[in-house]
């Protein structure tokens, strides 16, 4: 048994970086009045958590940070809630081991 202390998952994000391509978001969130429950969903099941209702209600993407794990892709393939596709070269995370 080791004594050293659990390593907590939002430790080991600090360590990635992201390189924002403005203007060129690879996940957009379409137009909704009420959010369906998969767009709710990815407000808790979104590992980087990329997702956040606005004052309005509506759910809303911030890229920065993206781990571009395809876990919003997979929830909200077959209602198309959301755009997605990769970042271009040299955009979108990198990932650090620290």
């Amino acid at each position: 048994m080791s004594n050293e202390p659990p390593v907590r998952v939002q430790d080991k994000l600090f360590y990635n970086r992201y390189r924002v391509d403005t203007g060129r978001a690879h996940i957009k969130v379409r137009p909704h009045g009420t959010p369906s429950p998969q767009l709710l969903s990815l407000l808790k099941a979104c590992p980087a958590r990329c997702y956040e209702l606005n004052d309005q209600g509506q759910v809303e993407v911030t890229i920065d940070g993206c781990m571009e794990c395809g876990t919003c892709r997979i929830i909200c393939e077959e209602n198309g809630d959301i755009e997605w596709s990769y970042p271009r070269g040299g955009y979108g995370v990198l990932f650090k081991f620290g």
